[in-house]
This record gives C-alpha cells, structure tokens and sequence, in this order.
C-alpha cells in the first residue's frame, strides 16, 4: 500500500523515475476524487489532474484505492508558524471536525492515537471504534417488539384470523402475536451500517481487528443501507444517553452533508471535506457560544433576500455565512474565506478579492447593517497578531465600515472563542463610536 500526504493546493508528481506515485494509480484517485459531490462541473474541483502531477484543491481529507492512499491536509498554520508537522496539523482539522460535527473527542483519548502513522480516516475510525466498543461492553440498547410466529404452544396473543385461514389444516399450530425483547432497532441499525461502511474502509490492522468484532456483534441487527435507515425512529433517553455521541460519530461517516464518500464502479473510496464550509461552521459553532449571554446571537446562512425583482417575483437569493443580532435586528454580517492573505508589502490589498469586497457591500445594502466582515484564517507568514482592518465603505469617513480581519487557528478552543468574541464586540464597539461622533483612525 502507497501512503502520501500532501498539503491543500500542493502538487504530487506521478509517473515513471522519482515520482512519487505510479501514473496507473494517479489515475485512480483522480478518477475517485471525480465521482465526489466535490469534484465541480469541469471535474476537478478536489484534484487537478496535470500531465506529470496531480494537484490538491480547497477540499481535504483522504482519498484511496486498493494499492494507494492519497491523504489532503489543510495548511492551519498560527501567528508565527510554518512548515508545521503533518501529526499538528492532523490534530487541528480533527479538532475542527470535532467542533463542527460534535464529535466528543477528550482530551486523554488524543494522546494514544497514532497521528505520525495514521492518516485522517483511520483515526477518526479508531476513536468511533473505541467509543462503540465500551459502549456495547456496557450494554446494547433492546426494546420490546412486536413479532408474529408459529409455536406449539401459546405465547401472547391469539392471532384469530390467521389460526383460521392460513393455519386451518395445522392444528398443532397456534399463531401467537407478542412483544419481545429485540436489539433490531433504528439505533442499532445505524450503528450496524457504520461498521459494515468502515469495514469496507479501513485499512490499519488494528481498525479492521475492532471492527470484525463489532460486526459479530451486532449480526442479530438488520443490516439496513445507509439511505433507508431510519433516523427519525431514534429516540434518546435517560437509559441510553451515552449513545448520543457515537450517533454524531455515524452522521460523520454516513451523512453525505459536509463530506462525500464514493465507491461502485470505481475500485476505491473518499472521505473529503469542503474546508470553506468546514471554517464557516466552526467560526460559528464557537462564536455562538462565545457570545452567550451577551445579547448577541448568531444564525448560519440565514437571511435569504434577493437582490433583484421582477414584480413580486425576487431572483439571485443570499445567503450571508453568519448573521449576527442584537435586540434592535442585524448588527453584524460576516463572511468566512478559507484563503490565504498575502503578506506583500507592495499589494495594499493583500490578497483580498474584488468580488468578495463587492458582496459584502451588497449584502450590508440589502440588509441595511452598517458594518460587514471578511474573516480568513491566519497564516504564519502574516505579521504577528492577528489582522484587523477597518474601512469606510463609499465615502471618507463614512458610517459604514467594511473589516478586514483574520481568525489563528492555533491554541486552544478557549482561545479561539475569546478571540472571536472580543472581534466581534470590537467591531460593534467601533461601529457605534462612529454614529456618536468619536474620531477613530482607520487602520
């Protein structure tokens, strides 16, 4: 089995000679990275196929074929960082998945994992493992269901209808309805189709070792595909509330929401995820707790004007990435990038796009907010401390203000989340001390 991993945007050489992987298997992966939800309309939306390289797009994770295994990691640098190891940045995007997809993830249980050796996939599958198996060894969830069968003897109910049409010449008989203890239920069933996927998935001994077991474990349960299981049908309770983490676990693995698994016709399988969408929901699943409490609260791609009419009828809807409010409506627009700033000196810009310029302005007229935000992540080349400029929108000293900011994805949640939390405060802050009539330098 080949195993690489590359970093997002960067380039892997195939071929003959020193390459780094085979031609035949290049074109496995960029045929299974093709068949993602991922791949765009000209198909390379994950991976660009080049004549002596494929090159790693805006989309992470791992993608793989019986005899190659191509791992895409994202660039989640700090103030001050660079050339970080890939374990560091296996541990950040697993943090961030986490976050997104809460997923309980302890802090003791990160310490064993094998972040050198492994790639993404296989430790999220190892946690999942090691949470479903202490989780069976304390008891597998049964409820009581209603079957029907021919017995001997009586058992429940007397089915009437049945003993006198179908069993009229088989007196010795009797066809019995009852309720029975069973482990054939939704929650079980999802359980069942996660390890029958990961089986198919996993490629680390140790992975497939568990996830044997598990398959024995549950073979009294009804082996459902993973579109026709019943999610609705779970209910969660006081007797089986430690479920609920591993449920998240198996939307992770069989919910085609924010990743895209793809297997058929195609010899391999992908487990990938959008960084932008990935940044967007962590940015707002930590600035919602963040701002608790504060009288500020955050929705994600909520407000849905549209920016032209034709009669009653509204064309081209938005969807601004986070809304933030406050008890007077809209106080804040943001928008998350997962791009790289430029730390030229010479380009004022610094990277930042005309045409995401030209959104926010958009969307602070269609939502009549005066302050509006592109947030991108911080990179270890950027000057120290992370970025936020503020700048009048249209005229000189305008009351509305477009901000320029970056978010450091190092440190800890708790960082992040103080972080986020003073940026937004500031900004609003700043805002108001503008209407009042405060002179505040533009930066």
């Amino acid at each position: 089995m080949i195993r690489r991993t590359i970093l997002e945007w960067e380039r892997i050489g195939y071929g003959s000679g020193n390459a780094d992987i085979p031609e035949a298997e290049a074109d496995r992966l960029a045929a299974i990275a093709r068949a993602s939800a991922f791949s765009g309309r000209g198909g390379e939306g994950v991976l660009e196929h080049g004549r002596k390289g494929l090159r790693a797009r805006g989309v992470v994770g791992v993608i793989a074929t019986p005899g190659c295994q191509l791992e895409i990691l994202p660039k989640i640098e700090g103030d001050g960082e660079t050339n970080l190891s890939d374990a560091t940045l296996r541990t950040r995007l697993i943090h961030m998945l986490a976050v997104t997809h809460d997923l309980p993830i302890e802090t003791g249980a990160m310490t064993y994992l094998g972040w050198q050796r492994d790639t993404v996939l296989e430790l999220l599958i190892r946690l999942f493992c090691a949470k479903l198996t202490d989780a069976v060894r304390q008891g597998m969830p049964r409820h009581y269901l209603e079957h029907e069968d021919d017995l001997p003897a009586l058992r429940g109910r007397l089915d009437v209808t049945r003993q006198f049409s179908t069993l009229a010449v088989s007196p010795e008989k009797l066809a019995c309805r009852f309720d029975a203890l069973s482990p054939d239920i939704a929650l079980n069933q999802v359980m069942r189709a996660a390890v029958s996927k990961l089986s198919r998935l996993s490629g680390a001994p140790d992975n497939q070792r568990v996830l044997r077991e598990l398959s024995f474990v549950y073979a009294d349960v009804a082996d459902v595909p993973p579109n026709a299981l019943r999610w609705d049908r779970i209910v969660l309770d006081r007797t089986n509330r430690r479920w609920r983490d591993l449920l998240s676990f198996a939307r992770l693995f069989l919910s085609d929401r924010y990743q895209q698994t793809s297997a058929g016709a195609i010899n391999g399988h992908a487990l990938l995820f959008e960084m932008n969408v990935l940044f967007e929901r962590y940015v707002e699943r930590i600035l919602s707790r963040a701002l608790a409490g504060t009288g500020l609260r955050v929705s994600s791609q909520g407000g849905h004007r549209d920016c032209l009419y034709e009669g009653d009828i509204g064309r081209f809807r938005t969807r601004p990435d986070l809304i933030v409010r406050d008890i007077d409506g809209i106080a804040l627009i943001i928008d998350t990038k997962w791009k790289r700033m430029t730390p030229r000196i010479d380009d004022p810009k610094q990277g930042v796009s005309q045409s995401d310029v030209y959104q926010l302005m958009a969307y602070g007229r269609l939502y009549g907010c005066p302050n509006v935000m592109l947030l991108y992540p911080h990179q270890g080349d950027l000057p120290p401390g992370p970025i936020c400029r503020r700048y009048s929108i249209a005229a000189k000293g305008a009351d509305e203000t477009l901000i320029v900011a970056t978010q450091d994805l190092a440190g800890t949640q708790r960082d992040h989340s103080e972080s986020l939390r003073q940026l937004v405060v500031n900004s609003l802050v700043f805002g108001a001390s503008l209407l009042e009539g405060v002179d505040y330098e533009m930066v």
